[in-house]
Protein backbone atom coordinates (compact mmCIF):
# COMPACT_ATOMS: atom_id res chain seq x y z
CA UNK A 1 0.00 0.00 0.00
CA UNK A 2 1.84 3.71 -0.86
CA UNK A 3 2.29 6.17 1.37
CA UNK A 4 0.81 9.30 1.50
CA UNK A 5 3.17 12.34 0.62
CA UNK A 6 2.69 15.28 2.44
CA UNK A 7 3.28 18.93 1.30
CA UNK A 8 3.80 20.03 -1.85
CA UNK A 9 5.49 16.44 -2.89
CA UNK A 10 2.27 15.06 -2.43
CA UNK A 11 0.39 17.76 -5.01
CA UNK A 12 3.11 17.05 -7.64
CA UNK A 13 2.94 13.13 -7.40
CA UNK A 14 -1.19 13.50 -7.59
CA UNK A 15 -0.80 16.12 -10.46
CA UNK A 16 1.64 14.11 -12.12
CA UNK A 17 -0.48 10.94 -11.86
CA UNK A 18 -3.42 12.82 -12.93
CA UNK A 19 -1.75 13.93 -16.25
CA UNK A 20 -0.92 9.80 -17.00
CA UNK A 21 -4.12 9.15 -16.06
CA UNK A 22 -5.64 12.06 -18.96
CA UNK A 23 -2.75 10.82 -21.30
CA UNK A 24 -4.49 7.36 -21.84
CA UNK A 25 -7.97 8.54 -22.06
CA UNK A 26 -7.06 11.05 -24.57
CA UNK A 27 -4.42 8.45 -26.33
CA UNK A 28 -6.64 5.03 -26.31
CA UNK A 29 -9.99 5.56 -25.13
CA UNK A 30 -12.80 5.81 -28.82
CA UNK A 31 -13.87 9.72 -29.56
CA UNK A 32 -16.97 10.05 -27.76
CA UNK A 33 -15.83 8.88 -24.39
CA UNK A 34 -17.48 11.08 -21.66
CA UNK A 35 -16.26 11.42 -18.26
CA UNK A 36 -18.54 12.03 -14.68
CA UNK A 37 -18.39 12.40 -11.21
CA UNK A 38 -21.15 11.25 -9.50
CA UNK A 39 -21.58 11.80 -5.24
CA UNK A 40 -21.97 8.33 -3.37
CA UNK A 41 -21.93 8.35 0.69
CA UNK A 42 -18.17 7.30 0.65
CA UNK A 43 -17.04 10.35 -1.90
CA UNK A 44 -17.09 11.58 -5.36
CA UNK A 45 -16.70 8.33 -7.81
CA UNK A 46 -15.31 8.85 -11.55
CA UNK A 47 -17.17 6.90 -14.13
CA UNK A 48 -15.91 6.87 -17.74
CA UNK A 49 -18.38 6.05 -20.34
CA UNK A 50 -18.94 5.28 -23.73
CA UNK A 51 -21.25 3.45 -26.33
CA UNK A 52 -24.70 4.69 -27.27
CA UNK A 53 -27.03 6.01 -24.29
CA UNK A 54 -29.88 3.99 -25.10
CA UNK A 55 -27.52 0.37 -24.63
CA UNK A 56 -28.25 -1.82 -21.99
CA UNK A 57 -25.49 -0.70 -19.36
CA UNK A 58 -22.41 -2.43 -18.49
CA UNK A 59 -20.01 -1.62 -15.57
CA UNK A 60 -16.50 -2.29 -15.84
CA UNK A 61 -14.53 -2.47 -11.97
CA UNK A 62 -10.63 -2.59 -12.60
CA UNK A 63 -7.91 -4.54 -10.55
CA UNK A 64 -6.18 -3.18 -7.82
CA UNK A 65 -4.18 0.04 -9.13
CA UNK A 66 -5.09 -0.49 -12.57
CA UNK A 67 -7.89 2.45 -12.50
CA UNK A 68 -10.72 2.48 -14.73
CA UNK A 69 -8.84 3.33 -17.64
CA UNK A 70 -7.31 -0.09 -18.26
CA UNK A 71 -10.67 -1.31 -20.40
CA UNK A 72 -9.95 0.91 -23.13
CA UNK A 73 -9.61 -2.06 -25.46
CA UNK A 74 -13.08 -3.34 -24.12
CA UNK A 75 -14.83 -0.03 -24.39
CA UNK A 76 -14.03 0.63 -27.82
CA UNK A 77 -15.60 -2.98 -28.89
CA UNK A 78 -18.13 -3.40 -26.29
CA UNK A 79 -19.54 -0.01 -26.79
CA UNK A 80 -20.73 -0.86 -29.82
CA UNK A 81 -23.37 -2.61 -28.25
CA UNK A 82 -23.85 -1.35 -24.53
CA UNK A 83 -23.18 1.90 -22.85
CA UNK A 84 -19.95 0.86 -21.07
CA UNK A 85 -19.30 2.35 -17.58
CA UNK A 86 -15.74 1.77 -16.57
CA UNK A 87 -15.92 2.94 -12.56
CA UNK A 88 -12.13 4.13 -10.62
CA UNK A 89 -12.91 1.94 -7.40
CA UNK A 90 -12.48 4.99 -4.24
CA UNK A 91 -9.58 4.95 -1.99
CA UNK A 92 -7.70 3.21 -5.03
CA UNK A 93 -5.20 5.48 -7.89
CA UNK A 94 -7.55 6.93 -10.03
CA UNK A 95 -10.20 9.86 -10.21
CA UNK A 96 -12.01 8.90 -7.17
CA UNK A 97 -12.29 11.08 -4.39
CA UNK A 98 -12.64 9.89 -0.51
CA UNK A 99 -15.49 11.47 1.54
CA UNK A 100 -15.79 11.48 4.70
CA UNK A 101 -16.93 8.03 5.41
CA UNK A 102 -14.52 5.33 4.45
CA UNK A 103 -15.11 1.95 2.97
CA UNK A 104 -13.92 -0.35 5.27
CA UNK A 105 -16.09 -3.80 5.43
CA UNK A 106 -17.85 -5.83 1.92
CA UNK A 107 -21.30 -4.34 3.13
CA UNK A 108 -19.30 -0.82 2.66
CA UNK A 109 -18.39 -1.80 -0.77
CA UNK A 110 -22.00 -3.38 -2.14
CA UNK A 111 -23.98 -0.21 -0.50
CA UNK A 112 -20.94 2.16 -2.63
CA UNK A 113 -21.63 0.05 -6.03
CA UNK A 114 -25.47 0.72 -5.00
CA UNK A 115 -25.00 4.30 -4.84
CA UNK A 116 -23.07 3.81 -8.19
CA UNK A 117 -26.24 2.19 -9.92
CA UNK A 118 -28.27 4.55 -8.60
CA UNK A 119 -26.49 7.82 -9.74
CA UNK A 120 -26.10 5.88 -13.40
CA UNK A 121 -30.09 5.80 -12.71
CA UNK A 122 -29.82 2.15 -13.67
CA UNK A 123 -31.80 -0.88 -11.92
CA UNK A 124 -29.77 -3.56 -13.81
CA UNK A 125 -26.85 -3.99 -15.35
CA UNK A 126 -23.85 -6.54 -17.04
CA UNK A 127 -21.12 -6.57 -14.37
CA UNK A 128 -18.26 -7.10 -15.34
CA UNK A 129 -14.72 -7.55 -12.66
CA UNK A 130 -11.28 -8.18 -13.33
CA UNK A 131 -8.66 -9.29 -9.93
CA UNK A 132 -9.68 -7.51 -7.23
CA UNK A 133 -12.31 -5.85 -9.33
CA UNK A 134 -14.13 -9.50 -9.87
CA UNK A 135 -14.02 -10.18 -6.05
CA UNK A 136 -16.20 -6.63 -5.26
CA UNK A 137 -18.76 -7.98 -8.29
CA UNK A 138 -19.21 -11.25 -7.05
CA UNK A 139 -19.73 -9.77 -3.51
CA UNK A 140 -21.98 -7.05 -5.07
CA UNK A 141 -24.21 -9.75 -6.86
CA UNK A 142 -23.84 -12.06 -3.82
CA UNK A 143 -25.38 -8.85 -2.14
CA UNK A 144 -27.78 -8.00 -4.97
CA UNK A 145 -28.39 -10.43 -7.77
CA UNK A 146 -31.55 -8.70 -8.95
CA UNK A 147 -29.35 -5.70 -9.78
CA UNK A 148 -27.36 -7.59 -11.74
CA UNK A 149 -28.24 -8.98 -15.21
CA UNK A 150 -24.99 -10.97 -16.10
CA UNK A 151 -21.71 -11.28 -13.90
CA UNK A 152 -18.41 -11.67 -15.75
CA UNK A 153 -15.38 -12.47 -13.84
CA UNK A 154 -11.48 -12.26 -15.47
CA UNK A 155 -9.12 -14.31 -14.25
CA UNK A 156 -11.04 -13.64 -10.64
CA UNK A 157 -8.88 -13.02 -7.43
CA UNK A 158 -10.01 -14.49 -3.97
CA UNK A 159 -13.48 -15.90 -5.35
CA UNK A 160 -12.61 -19.89 -5.72
CA UNK A 161 -9.12 -20.26 -4.92
CA UNK A 162 -6.33 -18.46 -3.00
CA UNK A 163 -2.99 -16.70 -4.68
CA UNK A 164 -0.16 -18.61 -5.47
CA UNK A 165 2.39 -18.04 -2.42
CA UNK A 166 5.04 -17.51 -5.22
CA UNK A 167 2.86 -14.86 -6.58
CA UNK A 168 2.61 -12.95 -3.23
CA UNK A 169 6.42 -13.24 -2.57
CA UNK A 170 6.90 -11.47 -5.68
CA UNK A 171 4.27 -9.08 -5.01
CA UNK A 172 5.88 -8.27 -1.60
CA UNK A 173 8.35 -5.64 -1.82
CA UNK A 174 5.28 -3.41 -4.56
CA UNK A 175 3.54 -3.70 -1.95
CA UNK A 176 5.56 -3.23 1.44
CA UNK A 177 7.22 -0.32 -1.20
CA UNK A 178 5.88 0.76 -4.21
CA UNK A 179 7.99 2.26 -7.07
CA UNK A 180 8.07 2.14 -10.60
CA UNK A 181 10.79 0.05 -10.47
CA UNK A 182 9.16 -2.71 -8.68
CA UNK A 183 6.05 -2.73 -10.16
CA UNK A 184 8.08 -2.93 -13.93
CA UNK A 185 9.91 -5.43 -12.22
CA UNK A 186 7.07 -7.53 -10.92
CA UNK A 187 5.16 -6.63 -14.01
CA UNK A 188 7.61 -8.26 -16.40
CA UNK A 189 8.12 -11.20 -13.93
CA UNK A 190 3.76 -12.09 -13.89
CA UNK A 191 3.76 -11.55 -17.85
CA UNK A 192 7.05 -13.24 -18.63
CA UNK A 193 7.89 -10.30 -20.59
CA UNK A 194 5.03 -9.44 -22.46
CA UNK A 195 4.61 -5.78 -23.88
CA UNK A 196 1.92 -3.54 -22.13
CA UNK A 197 0.52 -0.42 -23.24
CA UNK A 198 3.21 1.87 -22.86
CA UNK A 199 0.46 5.33 -22.13
CA UNK A 200 -0.63 2.43 -19.74
CA UNK A 201 2.02 1.61 -18.33
CA UNK A 202 3.34 4.89 -17.51
CA UNK A 203 0.08 5.65 -15.44
CA UNK A 204 0.99 2.59 -13.71
CA UNK A 205 4.35 3.98 -12.49
CA UNK A 206 2.83 6.97 -11.44
CA UNK A 207 0.24 5.00 -9.19
CA UNK A 208 3.11 3.38 -7.20
CA UNK A 209 3.26 7.18 -5.15
CA UNK A 210 -1.01 8.13 -5.43
CA UNK A 211 -1.99 8.11 -1.68
CA UNK A 212 -4.34 5.37 -1.24
CA UNK A 213 -6.47 3.38 1.48
CA UNK A 214 -6.14 -0.22 2.59
CA UNK A 215 -7.88 -2.30 0.11
CA UNK A 216 -11.19 -4.53 1.81
CA UNK A 217 -9.80 -7.87 1.77
CA UNK A 218 -11.78 -11.12 3.09
CA UNK A 219 -12.26 -14.76 2.71
CA UNK A 220 -13.92 -16.21 -0.23
CA UNK A 221 -17.26 -16.03 -0.40
CA UNK A 222 -19.25 -19.31 1.53
CA UNK A 223 -19.92 -22.09 -1.39
CA UNK A 224 -23.48 -22.22 0.25
CA UNK A 225 -23.62 -18.70 -1.12
CA UNK A 226 -22.33 -19.48 -4.27
CA UNK A 227 -24.59 -22.38 -4.87
CA UNK A 228 -28.09 -20.13 -4.67
CA UNK A 229 -26.58 -18.15 -7.35
CA UNK A 230 -29.20 -17.76 -10.23
CA UNK A 231 -27.36 -15.17 -12.40
CA UNK A 232 -25.55 -15.97 -15.56
CA UNK A 233 -21.85 -15.86 -14.98
CA UNK A 234 -18.60 -15.89 -17.30
CA UNK A 235 -15.91 -16.98 -15.87
CA UNK A 236 -12.40 -16.39 -17.67
CA UNK A 237 -9.44 -17.35 -16.78
CA UNK A 238 -5.82 -16.72 -17.89
CA UNK A 239 -4.20 -19.94 -19.14
CA UNK A 240 -0.62 -18.64 -18.05
CA UNK A 241 -1.61 -16.77 -14.68
CA UNK A 242 0.88 -16.83 -11.86
CA UNK A 243 -1.72 -14.91 -9.54
CA UNK A 244 -3.66 -18.70 -8.45
CA UNK A 245 -4.17 -21.98 -10.31
CA UNK A 246 -6.56 -21.30 -13.16
CA UNK A 247 -7.37 -24.98 -13.79
CA UNK A 248 -8.47 -24.63 -9.77
CA UNK A 249 -10.44 -21.69 -10.26
CA UNK A 250 -12.58 -23.59 -13.08
CA UNK A 251 -13.15 -26.39 -11.25
CA UNK A 252 -14.39 -24.74 -8.07
CA UNK A 253 -16.40 -21.96 -9.99
CA UNK A 254 -18.11 -24.96 -11.92
CA UNK A 255 -19.28 -26.73 -9.24
CA UNK A 256 -20.59 -24.61 -6.92
CA UNK A 257 -22.50 -21.71 -9.75
CA UNK A 258 -25.55 -23.27 -10.70
CA UNK A 259 -25.22 -21.18 -13.70
CA UNK A 260 -21.18 -20.82 -14.58
CA UNK A 261 -19.61 -20.64 -17.94
CA UNK A 262 -16.23 -20.91 -18.38
CA UNK A 263 -13.53 -20.25 -20.74
CA UNK A 264 -9.47 -19.53 -20.57
CA UNK A 265 -7.85 -17.17 -23.00
CA UNK A 266 -4.77 -19.01 -24.66
CA UNK A 267 -1.52 -17.42 -23.65
CA UNK A 268 -2.77 -14.45 -21.57
CA UNK A 269 -1.57 -14.22 -17.77
CA UNK A 270 -3.10 -12.24 -14.94
CA UNK A 271 -1.69 -8.92 -15.39
CA UNK A 272 -1.49 -9.41 -19.49
CA UNK A 273 -5.72 -8.95 -19.41
CA UNK A 274 -7.19 -6.90 -20.30
CA UNK A 275 -5.27 -4.72 -21.84
CA UNK A 276 -2.48 -6.98 -23.78
CA UNK A 277 -3.61 -6.87 -27.25
CA UNK A 278 -3.58 -10.18 -28.80
CA UNK A 279 -5.32 -11.56 -25.35
CA UNK A 280 -7.97 -8.41 -25.34
CA UNK A 281 -9.04 -9.57 -28.75
CA UNK A 282 -10.04 -12.95 -27.18
CA UNK A 283 -11.41 -11.48 -24.37
CA UNK A 284 -13.73 -9.19 -25.93
CA UNK A 285 -14.90 -12.14 -28.23
CA UNK A 286 -15.61 -14.14 -25.00
CA UNK A 287 -17.89 -11.25 -23.19
CA UNK A 288 -19.58 -10.09 -26.19
CA UNK A 289 -20.67 -13.43 -26.77
CA UNK A 290 -21.86 -13.79 -23.41
CA UNK A 291 -23.46 -10.63 -23.30
CA UNK A 292 -25.46 -11.17 -26.57
CA UNK A 293 -26.39 -14.70 -26.11
CA UNK A 294 -30.04 -14.73 -24.22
Amino acid sequence: MATTPSGSSATAVTDSFLAAYDEVLAAKWPAGTTHTDVPTPYGTTRINSYGPEDAPPLLLLAGGGSTSTVWFAQAAHLGRTHRVHAVDLIGDPGRSVPGERPIRTVPDLTAWLDAVLDALNTTSAALCGHSYGAWIALHHTLHAPHRVRKLILVDPTQCFAGFRPGYLLHALPMLLRPSAKRTHTFLAWETAGAALDPAWLHLRDEAAGFPTARPVTGRRPAPGALSTLNVPTLILTAENSRAHNAAQVTATATRLLPRAQTATIPGATHHSLPLHAPDAAELNRRIEDFLLTE
